[in-house]
């Protein structure tokens, strides 16, 4: 026989306590980025370099692993010796303002070329309207004042000259004009007027008449003198405001003489300034009256760049996590304002996203959040495509209609964009989505487990340092760090492989860190560890401890002493929220004459899942071939997971379900002392169950709270062995002989542990040894055969 009673150096892992403590003394281990995971940091480091369209990349793995710590990390390392991007803002099109126009310039040169353009406004405030009390200006604008004034008065002269020649006096008040008779070398007023005779009245009249005919002949060019007087004020301010502006804009022409983009904008905007500076900045008595702050905030709303993207000169490449991928987090938004009761924006009123400020790096990205938004795929895929970073805001789709909105020109756009997702994630887009392959072609995969080796342990030794530097603690102990390997361990569930979720370990440290303080301690222990391991047990252990007491009552039928036909302690393992717990579960099993077969009732009432209902046929393959080549296999029987009231899964019950079943066929007794977990084929060879120490811990303390006696114990499969990391406690009881843990590699094996008798081999005559286990149950099936289907006696 296979089977072995394993010794309890077998039962934890044999720690390289020497490289641990070699590494808590090597300041270098401060600078690990990755924890093995080789396959991952190739092709991340491939990916990173490859420079060709569409070599964007996809971190799979599973949350909490340590994937954006460690890609961020590494990602940031990669690029500080990349050349950093050019800076983006957005400018006023002057020829249409709803189309703002982008600007490329040098890293650093967005915010210095804001920075001078508000000099620009300063200089323009300080210099106008100042410049319009130039008594130079002053004359000019007299000048033309008075060639109007002549022009009316030469008019208005002429009519007044022959309107006295006919004894009528001209008189003008606020720019009107009216005529009265001269009586007696004077004007008459209406009274006067009055008295005089109807001849003299009507003589009067025609004179009036024509007088104002004359008058309105003379004065028929008067628009065109307003006009071409307003025109040349105009042009006399415009002419002023240029003098004034011209060398503000040599002085930054010359500046940014070797920025096409600069220049082309400043010749545009020069034409725009004088007509500002005309309509905002000259004492116009007619003029809305503005003050310094109004004049100051219209000029910059017009004139000033919007800076969307900038960098200082050696920042490098920008690495930018966006945890919240919706729509306007990562293209930008558009702002709104109300005026008059209506919506309104401008090109200053836009705001970059995620896109914007990783334009020229490195964008990363969780996959799952990013599904979830609308548009969002889509519009990036477009994006990464045609390499164009586009602001086709979906306000329509949202409500918007009715608003002015803006089409800002498009921006270059050169990224690398990093999702990270799950496994599940990545080979549904790869089956529904055409372009995903296309787009991302660089597969970083995450290893779930990490070996054990002395790199990989130099390298968490590392980290954990790290992490407790954070924490402002001084170190750690090597008694503490061994524990923590140990932990992760018992994470992987392997004796040799560290867990790849490094989160958890980071958060066992900060719970450390707790008691740590809280004793005074400046640096972790193992104490320490074993408190905060204690205290989560404790919080998490509820259930756990509410079905220990079932059993401990009496309410659960767990028994662990004595045999019993039919009857096999199963062991099961339950994940709860973030902590996972076993327990003993009884597995029974009958048989008669009958001929259908091997019910499985957690099946038959819905509470089996798919691979327990697996584990369960698979036991008919296995009697069939065992035991019933030379007649057909004709027997009732029925299997159950005694007191299990929810859904059941998994196939690790199918050992425990076939010893019970053949007990119950030969009506050979099965020890209660021990329980068994394990998987089989139909060929009898037991394969590797999962949460196998969880497993073994949930037996041994009902065995521990009723009294070990040393005949307790456990059976596993020979494969999961190297699966054991057990608590302590377990260990020790193993060491004193007062609980054992026996490793099977057979159905045979388990069978002869369980009934204390031979199971038997089959001889070359086809038969097995009499009065063995398997002898036996070929003799009670041959029956049931015979009588169901009226055989032999």
């Amino acid at each position: 026989m296979t089977w072995e009673r394993l010794p309890a150096t077998q039962l934890t892992p044999n720690i390289n306590r020497r490289a641990i403590n070699q590494a808590l003394k090597d300041d270098a281990a401060l600078n690990s980025t990755f924890i093995g995971q080789e396959r991952a940091r190739e092709a991340l480091t491939f990916g990173l370099n490859i420079n060709s369209t569409g070599y964007n990349l996809y971190v799979m793995g599973e949350h909490a692993t340590g994937r954006f710590t460690l890609v961020k990390e590494y990602i940031e390392r990669h690029v500080s010796k990349l050349a950093t991007p050019d800076d983006w803002c957005f400018i006023n099109n002057f020829e249409e303002e709803r189309e703002p126009l982008v600007l490329r310039m040098h890293p650093g040169g967005a915010k210095e070329f804001a920075k001078d353009m508000a000099n620009l406004v300063d200089e323009l405030l300080d210099t106008f309207p100042a410049a319009f009390d130039n008594p130079g200006y002053q004359r000019k604008k007299a000048a033309i004042g008075r060639t109007f004034e002549q022009k009316y008065d030469e008019a208005i002269n002429s009519v007044e000259r022959f309107a006295l020649a006919n004894s009528v006096a001209m008189h003008e008040e606020d720019g009107t004009v009216s005529f009265l008779p001269i009586v007696n070398n004077r004007p008459v007023d209406d009274s006067e007027f009055a008295q005089l005779t109807e001849e003299q009245q009507d003589s009067f009249y025609q004179l009036i008449g024509e007088l104002e005919n004359r008058l309105s002949e003379s004065l028929l060019s008067l628009p065109v003198w307003k006009r071409e007087n307003s025109e040349q004020l105009r042009k006399l301010n415009r002419d002023t405001a240029e003098h004034g502006i011209r060398p503000l804009l040599k002085e930054l022409e010359h500046k940014y003489a070797g920025d096409l983009g600069v220049l082309k904008h400043l010749r545009q905007l020069k034409s725009h300034l004088i007509e500002a500076v005309v309509a905002f900045l000259t004492e116009d008595p007619k003029a809305e009256k503005l003050d310094e702050r109004d004049r100051r905030e219209l000029l910059e709303e017009h004139f000033l760049p919007n800076v969307v993207c900038a960098h200082s000169l050696d920042s490098g490449a920008p690495v930018v996590y966006e945890p919240n991928p919706t729509y306007q987090n990562l293209f930008g938004v558009i702002e709104y304002t109300h005026v008059g009761g209506s919506m309104y924006t401008n090109y200053k009123m836009i705001r970059p996203g995620a896109l914007h400020r990783a334009n020229g790096g490195y964008l990363l990205l969780d996959a799952d959040q990013l599904l979830h938004q609308p548009y969002v795929w889509d519009a990036l895929k477009l994006a990464i495509k045609f390499g164009k970073l586009k602001m086709d805001l979906p306000q329509q789709d949202v409500g918007m209609t009715s608003a002015m909105t803006l089409m800002p020109q498009a921006i270059d756009l050169k990224v690398k964009v990093i999702l990270m997702g799950s496994r599940e994630l990545y080979y549904t887009l790869q089956d529904y989505d055409s372009e995903f392959n296309e787009l991302f072609r660089v597969l970083v995969d995450f290893d779930h487990e990490i070996s054990a080796t002395r790199q990989n342990l130099f390298d968490f030794v590392g980290r954990v340092r790290k992490k407790i530097l954070q924490l402002g603690l001084t170190g750690i102990t090597s008694p503490a760090m061994c524990r923590l390997v140990e932990y992760s361990l018992r994470m992987a569930e392997h004796q040799e492989k560290l867990s790849a979720h490094f989160a958890d370990v980071i958060e066992l440290l900060n719970e450390a860190h707790y008691f740590c303080v809280k004793v005074g301690d400046t640096e972790l222990d193992l104490g320490h560890l074993n408190s905060a391991l204690m205290a989560k047990k404790r919080r998490t252990g509820r259930v756990s401890t509410s079905l220990l007491n079932d059993i401990k009552e009496g309410q659960v039928l767990i028994a662990t002493e004595g045999k019993a036909i039919g009857k096999v302690n199963g062991l099961t393992v339950m994940d709860i929220g973030d902590t996972a717990f076993g327990t003993p579960a009884r597995i029974t099993s009958t048989v008669y004459a009958g001929a259908s077969g091997v019910v499985d009732i957690e099946r038959e009432v819905e509470l089996g899942q798919p691979i327990h209902s697996k584990g369960v046929l698979l036991l008919t393959g296995y009697l069939g071939n065992k035991y019933a080549q030379s007649f057909p296999l004709t027997v009732s029987a029925n299997i159950a997971l005694e007191q299990s009231y929810g859904h059941i899964d998994g196939d690790s019950a199918s050992l425990g379900e076939l010893v019970a079943l053949i007990s119950a066929i030969t009506d050979i007794p099965a020890s209660q002392s021990l329980a068994i977990t394990g998987s089989i084929n139909q060929y009898g060879e037991v394969q590797a169950v999962g949460g196998v120490n969880e497993k073994i811990e949930g037996f041994f303390d009902v065995c521990q709270h009723r009294g070990l006696n040393g005949e307790q114990g456990v059976i596993i499969p020979k494969s999961n062995v190297r699966h054991l990391v057990l608590d302590k406690a377990v260990v020790e009881a193993v060491k004193k002989g007062q609980f054992a843990i026996y490793s099977v590699e057979t159905v045979d094996d388990a069978l002869e542990l369980l009934m204390e008798k031979e199971a038997g081999v089959l001889s070359s005559r086809g038969r097995y040894p009499k009065n063995t286990v398997n002898d036996l149950a070929v003799k009670r099936l041959y029956q049931i055969a015979c009588t169901v289907n009226g055989g032999e006696e």
